[in-house]
Formats: structure tokens, sequence, C-alpha cells
């Protein structure tokens, strides 16, 4: 499959070996715009140089680098990043999609692969709009996907359109469990629901934003492991991607990226599982290969 202008798909396709891939991350430097409502915005720096220093610490040798909701649809800072390393990094951008869609082929040659969408604390919008409509169908073309950080709850609500266009569906940090239910929130019966339509991905990352006590590592390792069982049985491996999720937004002082590949490697404990979850889903999934 070729692209409109005649560029095909596969040019983005890394010579590099793939060791593992964080599928989680977001860089970002002081000046830059920052979006109007935004609810937070860190008083810091994470750096392009520091993020691959703490990938190279890892062992891990690719990385997807997700636009921070405090940005809003400026991407101009995430594609500059993704054009100073075109076959380490792949980028999910934030956009008005009335607004942003004819960029996107552009935008796939310099490794953007995805649609990000965080609705958590705001109204989801009609993805079955024209406007949206025309988004999903282009993001389809280009086997994009979008994206979705959405209290579990309010996962059943948005599902059936998105669905219906076809689009890939990424959910974001365990599906947003109700921290005080865990995986006894109905929400999260709802994400597991969506295992059988082989449409949808979920990344086991920031387990510590949905955990019963969000400061302590050891209450986020225990929702990972009470979570994994379910997630490999409806999804599988081929469906699972993990990340760091660094710099750990408003969880800078107790979490950092060692920890929660340390939990990654406590859950999926077989070496395939590991290896899926790793290198081969998120290759695949973020058009590394």
């Amino acid at each position: 499959m070729t692209l409109s202008n005649g560029t095909p798909l596969s040019c983005m396709a890394t010579t590099e070996p793939v060791t593992g891939i964080d599928s989680h991350a977001h860089v970002f430097v002081s000046g830059l715009p920052l979006a109007p409502g935004r609810r937070y915005a860190p008083a810091y720096e994470a750096t392009l140089d520091d993020y691959r220093a703490m990938l190279a610490s890892l062992g891990l040798s690719h990385g997807v680098l997700v636009q921070p909701s405090f940005l809003g649809s400026d991407n101009g800072y995430l594609l500059s990043c993704l054009d100073a390393h075109p076959g380490q990094l792949r980028g999910i951008v934030v956009v008005d999609p009335a607004r942003d869609a004819a960029q996107f082929e552009a935008w796939h040659t310099r490794g953007v692969v995805g649609v990000r969408a965080n609705l958590i604390g705001k109204a989801a919008p009609d993805f079955g709009d024209a406007a949206w409509s025309a988004c999903l169908e282009r993001m389809a073309a280009l086997n994009w996907h979008l994206e979705v950080q959405i209290e579990a709850a309010r996962l059943p609500a948005i599902a059936p359109a998105l669905l219906a266009s076809g689009v890939r569906i990424v959910v974001d940090h365990f599906g947003r469990l109700d921290p005080a239910l865990g995986i006894r929130d109905p929400g999260f019966a709802s994400l597991l629901s969506l295992g059988a339509t082989r449409q949808v991905w979920v990344k086991v990352s920031g387990a510590y934003r949905v955990s019963a006590d969000r400061h302590d590592p050891a209450c986020a390792l225990a929702l990972a492991a009470s979570a994994w069982p379910a997630l490999v049985r409806e999804f599988g491996v081929g469906r699972l991607v993990w990340g760091t999720d660094w710099p750990h937004t408003q969880f800078e002082d107790v979490q950092n990226a060692r920890l929660t590949r340390e939990m990654l490697e406590s859950v999926a404990q077989q070496p395939e599982q590991l290896h899926a979850v790793l290198v081969d889903t998120p290759a695949a999934l973020f058009q590394f290969r």
C-alpha cells in the first residue's frame, strides 16, 4: 500500500535492531505554547536527549512519543523530535479533526502513527460526526490508531462508533480503572469485552495512575498483577503494549522508568510474553516494521 503521493507505507521501517520499545512517553521543554484550559503543566523540562538516555539505560532501542495534553494540538515540538531521530521514534499527535486531517499523510512520512484523544474529565466528542468520520477514515487508510484515555466506566459510550469506523483503537493506562475499585470496576469488564473485536489494543502503562494508593509503587504493582491475567486471556499479548509513561507527570517523586520496567517483568514472567509486549506487538502497531 502507498500514500497518495506514491510513498510506500513501509517507508518508515527502522533499520536498527529492535531490542525493546517504550510505547508511551512525553517530551517537552520550557517556552512551548500551552493549551488554554489545561489542567496541569510541569515546571521542568523532559528533553529529547534525556529521554533517549533513559531508553539506553533500560536497554530499549525505540520509543513512541505521545503529545502531552498541556500542549494541546500544537504538535510542532513532537514533530521536530521525530525529524531528529526518524528511525528510533514514532509519534502520537493531538488534532483538531476539522483542521488537521489534510496533514496526516505528510505527518505519516515524518513518523506519526496515531492520534490521541485524552478525554479524562472532558466530554467525549461525537466520533460519528462528519469531521471525525473523515478523520478516522484517513487514519484507517494509514494504519494509524486512535489512542483513547478515558475513564473505564465511559468506554462503552464511545466504543461502538469507533469500532464502526474501522480504525484501530488503543486504550491508555490499563483502561483508566477507578482506583477505588481496581479490576472490580465494571468498566474493566467492558474493556475486556472488546478483546474479541481484535480491533483494540491496551497499554499496560501508568498503573500508578489507577492504583488504590497512587503514590505507593507496591500498590501500582498489585494493580498490574491483578489485571494482567485477564488482559492476556481476552486480548492476548498480540494486543498488549507497555510504556514507561516517562517522565511520570505528577508522580515524579515516587516513580521512575526502571520501576515501570520492573513492573512489566514481574507480571509478564514468561519470556515469550515479555518479548511480545516489548518488541513484536509494538513494532507492528507503531509501524517500526
